[in-house]
């Protein structure tokens, strides 16, 4: 027996387990190979709606070229995440125990991460699962584990011998909080109210001063010069004089530099402080200045800001502005608003800071990886991101690939300070796996390809190992190849790399996508992936990021539980337009158990979906059982027996399975999903069944139902297997009900279109035929009048084909309309009091008389609008009402202005009903 309601939990979970018994997601090893190799979830917590519709979109592609029958492979994984992992069991170290790392010592904090680590990756996992990711689970990976522990060794070291990564002393954004460098890519900025502040900078001759305007007084402490536009007529004559640096004794040139200053902003001079500020840095370099830091690890002012060492944040800052004004040097102080960058990871602001760094020479391995783009060896969709991804490489930035952090792969060097060349010759004669060269400090820099160069084994060299790990991205750069095992020769990267394709959202494109292109093009001399998907970001109602703090975030397990994984999958395939960002309008609701979670309208249309699709088989079980097709017995449809209908669904269905299989190929998941909708609700179930319904509830299984039965049967195994890479569990479960015999259809074919069968006349003939039908439907809608009264239709054509078109379709309009006449004329005349609308080709008319009664009817039609003018009336006086809309939740407002275009949706359509009467 088939189950009258679809159980997606029940389900789910038997499918769960057939797939695993069966091993089906593990490679064929047969076929064409087709690779993808999952962004890895950072462990710092579950997974959200982002990375439900990117594997949704994964699984999509590794379904179908399952079925295409390539030789699948999906490499599942989690990323360790270092400075945003750290970060999480930092604060809760803090908020539980009220300890930093620097109290429980290295070891602790990292075996504290680690226990972090296997409850997050477990959660992961189990989500990844319960959407249905088809991915090799027994080849999971973890950017940390020993594999791609070696693969990050033997890249470093590789680098480091070419000379491609080098230590050096560079300005870098620093996490005061985290006391860590961090990457351009991972600051983000926000409006701060703060000041200008315009002071004297005293002429070291005494003979007056240059004025000077300034957002962080405090650095004043650091300058090295002031600098001036040289065509600027104030202060051309102060140029290569020298001026005194308040509260020290040191004295800075005024130098001329057009680059930095402009002469009608402000002061017109900018006071320099190349290690404190990017801009002021670079300055510097052109102008070879002394680079003074005056900062602590974590923020405090140190030594060089003498009085005012130990001194941090608004307190350092108020202390020199104190001081400038006891010293009558502070001239005037300006409110300013200005943007500041904030690390991702603490939400503290951004610190420039001049530090000892590891750095990657980005030159010509950036010139490399534009060069795999720009000859299309690596396609890009939507094509426009390639300009990200080429603008950011282009400006071949030096990578700062040190991180002042416990959690993640320790840099892979050690310093040698009083070895000498002979000492390293001896200790390191017969290891090619390790290299070594000069320190600009003085003394050795050792790099091993070794998982511990063991400091008590060379004694007389005093090795010490190199505290930093490297930047997160460093191993996820070489995800693609090292997750297939790489630097060892291995069978999966002879036969699976490169990847096919990688599917990622265009928040990094260059922190990650470029930059596995990088070390693909170093390690493996090839690309990484042939092509990359960049799906859109899921916004709420309003255009915002979802978020905790915002309140607008969804669960994707909450959505699975209430309106099952199908339902959710489809939606998310429905989002991937080609727009940078999509809209999901997010409202809270209460759940019988009482928990409140963030939900949306649009999981609705996936649920309704899955249960159309499951009614509509569940309409014909029980015929396949009269015709104990269930047990085997063929129903073989009889061509000669062909109805119009039938010629029509069997082409639409050849055209559907043409369209659906380049939208997959071109990455139309939107497209495909709407698509398959229309299909299968409009044409298969609101046409093809309801016209074949009377034929096939017969009671004697004569020829006409078992070719309809055929027919039917046909064309629902065939869509089950265009649905199943987007809805794998309910397409799983109706096979095997509908059709018992047949193999699971994860691994069944997928259709191959028959374009004979393909009618483009008749398509076109019955597509005209619908729009009639739901023009009458659309009339009996707006007029009230009930499905099971039988109304009389004219239409009136402008032309000989269209007449004849619709007549050879007459029946199917008269049945799906509900009409009792039927008549079709060239330019007809309209009849007494009758509705008209206007169809392809011509205008229909509806004669109303003995149906409604016109007085009655125009009197409810004017009740409805007044009524509904009302409501529209009270929702804009409080739509406008300023201190409603500022305080009311974004959910609330959504749905009040949802019911403002309700009700004047029916104004409109009343005002229209009734213009027809009169």
């Amino acid at each position: 027996m088939m189950e009258t309601r679809y159980n997606p939990e029940e389900v789910e979970a038997r499918w769960h387990a057939q797939w695993n018994e069966n091993k089906s997601f593990a490679p064929s090893g047969k076929g064409t190979p087709f690779s993808v190799v999952i962004p890895p979830p950072n462990v710092t917590g579950a997974l959200h709606l982002g990375h439900a519709l990117n594997n949704t979109i994964q699984d999509i592609l590794v379904r179908y070229h399952r079925k295409t029958g390539c030789d699948t492979l999906w490499i599942p994984g989690t990323d360790h995440a270092g400075i945003a992992t750290q970060a999480v069991v930092e604060k809760r170290l803090l908020q539980d125990e009220k300890k930093t790392r620097r109290d429980i010592g290295r070891e602790a904090l990292v075996q504290r991460i680690w226990e972090w680590k296997e409850e997050y990756e477990a959660r992961i996992t189990t989500q990844l699962k319960s959407l249905g990711s088809s991915c090799d689970w027994e080849r999971q990976r973890f950017t940390l584990d020993s594999v791609c522990a070696k693969a990050v060794r033997h890249a470093f070291f590789n680098l480091f011998k070419k000379n491609l990564i080098y230590r050096g002393k560079r300005l870098v954004n620093w996490d005061t909080h985290l006391q860590t460098a961090v990457a351009d890519d991972e600051i983000y900025h926000e409006t701060v109210k703060g000041h200008f502040w315009t002071f004297k900078y005293p002429l070291a001759d005494g003979s007056g001063f240059i004025p000077v305007a300034t957002t962080r007084p405090e650095t004043i402490l650091g300058d090295t010069a002031l600098a001036v536009h040289p065509d600027d007529a104030r202060y051309k004559k102060y140029i290569g004089k020298m001026l005194k640096v308040p509260f020290t004794d040191r004295e800075i040139p005024v130098i001329a530099d057009g680059l930095l200053v402009d002469p009608e902003f402000g002061t017109g001079s900018v006071k320099v402080t190349p290690a404190h500020d990017p801009n002021d840095y670079a300055t510097g370099l052109r102008h070879k200045l002394p680079m003074i830091n005056i900062m602590n690890d974590d923020g405090s002012l140190n030594e060089n800001a003498g009085e005012f060492s130990g001194l941090k944040g608004p307190k350092a800052r108020n202390a020199v502005v104190k001081a400038l004004e006891e010293q009558d040097l502070l001239i005037k102080v300006e409110d300013h608003e200005m943007q500041v960058g904030h690390s991702d990871r603490s939400k503290t602001a951004i610190e420039p800071y001049l530090s000892d760094q590891w750095f990657v020479k980005m030159d010509t391995l950036a010139e490399r990886a534009m060069e795999a783009v720009r000859t299309k060896e690596i396609k890009i969709h939507p094509e426009r991101y390639a300009k990200n991804y080429l603008d950011w490489l282009g400006e071949k930035r030096d990578w700062c690939i040190s991180r002042q952090l416990w959690w993640g792969h320790q840099i892979p060097i050690w310093y040698a300070p009083n070895a000498s060349e002979e000492d390293l010759k001896k200790a390191f004669a017969n290891k090619p796996d390790v290299f070594y060269s000069k320190a600009d400090q003085g003394g050795w820099l050792v790099c091993s390809q070794e998982e511990d160069l063991d400091e008590k084994s060379y004694p007389n060299l005093e090795l010490q190992r190199d505290p930093d790990v490297l930047d997160t991205w460093f191993s996820s750069a070489l995800w693609p190849h090292s997750t297939m095992g790489w630097p060892e020769k291995t069978k999966e990267l002879e036969r699976y790399y490169p990847t096919s394709v990688l599917v990622t959202s265009r928040d990094i494109i260059t922190l990650w996508v470029a930059r596995m292109v990088i070390f693909s093009q170093e390690n493996m001399g090839t690309i990484p992936f042939k092509q990359v998907y960049i799906h859109p970001k899921i916004m709420d109602g309003q255009g915002r990021t979802m978020s905790k703090s915002l309140g607008n975030g969804v669960d994707p397990l909450d959505i699975e539980e209430k309106y099952g994984t199908d339902a959710l999958r489809f939606v998310m395939a429905s989002l991937c337009s080609d727009n940078q960002d999509v809209r999901l309008p997010v409202k809270s609701e209460k759940q019988p158990d009482g928990r409140t979670i963030n939900t949306s309208e649009k999981f609705e249309i996936g649920r309704n979906f899955s249960n159309k699709i499951w009614n509509a088989c569940r309409f014909l079980y029980p015929h396949l059982d009269q015709a104990k097709a269930l047990e085997g017995t063929p129903l073989i449809a009889n061509p000669v027996l062909f109805t119009l209908e039938d010629r029509w669904i069997l082409s639409r269905l050849q055209s559907t399975i043409q369209d659906a299989t380049a939208m997959i190929e071109e990455f139309r998941f939107a497209e495909l999903s709407q698509f398959l909708y229309r299909f299968v609700w409009d044409d298969v179930c609101s046409r093809y069944l309801e016209i074949k319904k009377a034929v096939i509830n017969r009671e004697t299984l004569d020829a006409e139902k078992t070719n309809a039965m055929a027919i039917l049967s046909s064309v629902l195994r065939q869509v089950i297997d265009l649905l199943h890479p987007v809805m794998p569990f309910i397409t799983e479960e109706l096979n095997t009900i509908l059709f018992p015999s047949s193999e699971m259809v994860i691994s069944r074919p997928w259709p191959k279109a028959d374009l004979s069968v393909i009618d483009a006349n008749i398509e076109k003939s019955f597509g005209r035929a619908f729009d009639v039908v739901e023009n009458v439907r659309g009339v009996r809608g707006r007029y009230g009048v009930s499905p099971i009264t039988r109304l009389k239709a004219v239409i009136s054509t402008e032309n000989e084909e269209t007449k004849t078109a619709l007549l050879e379709c007459g029946h199917i309009i008269t049945e799906l309309g509900g009409l009792e006449t039927l008549e079709v004329t060239i330019a007809a005349a309209k009849p007494k009091f009758s509705t008209s609308t206007v169809i392809p080709g011509g205008e229909m008319y509806i004669p109303l008389e003995g149906i409604l009664d016109p007085v009655a009817e125009i009197e409810r039609l004017e009740k409805e609008i007044e009524k509904a003018k009302g409501f529209v009336a009270n929702l804009q006086k409080k739509l406008s009402n300023e201190a409603f809309v500022s305080k009311a939740p974004a959910t609330v407002l959504d749905g009040e202005r949802q019911k403002l275009a309700t009700q004047q949706d029916i104004i409109a359509k009343c005002e229209k009903a009734l213009i027809e009467l009169r």
